[in-house]
């Protein structure tokens, strides 16, 4: 095992054989034996932490099965949430080892992973006995020891009648769970289409309601419009003047040197280019004053459900607080401008998108600070193609870098 002042974020063993006989030990210490792994997920925090996942194929007593083990690494030694993992050590080393899914930041995660006690918990929200096997679970989205999402479907027949509900399962860090509630709350008291809170538990779980309609994500390569610039921008504008009274959360351009040094950690080669898109985004924004209107905080075609040609829904408020109105609209432009693997015709009525809702956007915010912004976001995206293991990562990296420059080069 490398030792701390070798490799003080942990990065080189968590993404290299070196990790191998930590995972077998910690399989071996659960009660199984190692028959294979690979890399699956990495985060990485340059000279300060980072938590891998692999995907492993583990022989247990009772059989075979595939796994996800997690690990993680600090600089800093073991934080305090480390120590629901299995710790083991080697000389200065130190490494936090989990089984999925008992994430030590997530407690929520042993309980919505298993239909069985999804379906406890959604009888209690039904008001009827649903059992497990009426009951289909699947993950959208798992940041090891930040954040899970699942689908909870129920599909059955009670009292002869057909039953079909869909809700959404947040899996919080505790810290993180009150005031994420607090938002859903304040939004939908305002009457802006948030998901309703269907159950808060005591694990961290906060369970919604699906939206209407369909996501923005898909519907962007409709052949009609999705929906207007005007109303994108509206239901933005629509979010209550109390949101402004929340934490600031920093914008995505206050960390674009932080990101950019993620990306040349697994791309040393792009380190000039991003260097000095980082230094003209900083430069750039530095006259500009942070904002104070009431915004999204990651705004993007993910978050946005639309339906005959308007928006119905807006999802992942965990971020609403105080800001410019150009942090969203730039970030729904870097994601736009970042989508991977699309077909001709697919590119073809993104990038007519963008031509439409951009000079809308224009009219609303200053253009110059909407790229340089966007830039940034779309920054902090190249991270995604490494920390996914995507099979064609380094092509994607260098497509999303490039993406930046034509943002910053429209703004020279």
């Amino acid at each position: 095992m490398s030792t701390r002042a070798e490799d003080p974020d942990g990065s080189r063993l968590l993404t290299t054989d070196e990790v191998g006989p930590l995972l077998a030990a910690a399989v071996t210490h659960a009660g199984g034996r190692l028959v294979s792994w690979q890399l699956d997920h990495v985060d990485q925090n340059p000279n300060q932490s980072t938590t891998a996942t692999y995907s492993a194929v583990v022989d247990w007593p009772f059989g075979r099965r595939d796994e996800l083990l997690g690990v993680s690494a600090r600089a800093s030694g073991r934080a305090p949430t480390d120590e629901r993992a299995r710790i083991f050590a080697d000389g200065d080393r130190e490494a936090a080892v989990w089984l999925y899914p008992r994430d030590p930041d997530l407690p929520g995660l042993a309980r919505a992973a298993y239909p069985e006690d999804m379906a406890v918990l959604l009888s209690e929200i039904m008001g009827i006995p649903i059992p497990s096997d009426c009951v289909r679970l699947d993950m959208i989205g798992y940041r090891p020891r930040r954040r899970a999402v699942l689908r909870a479907t129920v599909a059955m027949t009670h009292h002869g009648r057909p039953v079909h509900r869909v809700f959404y399962v947040k899996v919080l860090r505790e810290h993180l769970f009150h005031d994420v509630r607090i938002r859903h709350e304040m939004l939908l008291a305002a009457g802006v289409p948030a998901p309703v809170v269907a159950a808060a538990t005591p694990d961290c779980l906060l369970v919604l309601d699906a939206l209407p309609g369909t996501p923005l994500a898909r519907a962007i390569f409709d052949p009609r419009p999705p929906c207007t610039a005007e109303q994108l921008i509206g239901v933005l504008d629509a979010m209550p003047p109390a949101v402004t009274q929340l934490p600031r959360r920093a914008p995505w351009a206050d960390s674009v040197q932080h990101y950019a040094e993620m990306v040349i950690q697994a791309m040393p080669a792009l380190e000039g280019r991003l260097r000095r898109l980082a230094d003209e985004i900083e430069a750039g924004l530095r006259p500009i004053p942070p904002g104070n209107e009431p915004t999204h905080g990651d705004f993007h075609e993910g978050q946005i459900h639309v339906a005959h040609g308007s928006v119905c829904g807006l999802l992942d408020i965990d971020t609403i607080g105080p800001g410019s109105r150009a942090d969203d609209l730039a970030c729904l432009i870097a994601h736009l401008s970042t989508v991977q693997r699309m077909n001709a015709e697919q590119a073809a009525r993104v990038r007519h998108l963008l031509a439409t809702w951009v000079p809308v956007f224009d009219e609303r915010v200053n253009p110059g600070e909407l790229r340089l912004r966007a830039a940034a976001v779309v920054i902090s995206l190249a991270t995604g193609p490494y920390r996914g293991q995507e099979p064609n990562w380094m092509a994607e990296t260098v497509g999303i870098v490039n993406a930046a420059e034509t943002l910053v080069g429209q703004v020279r």
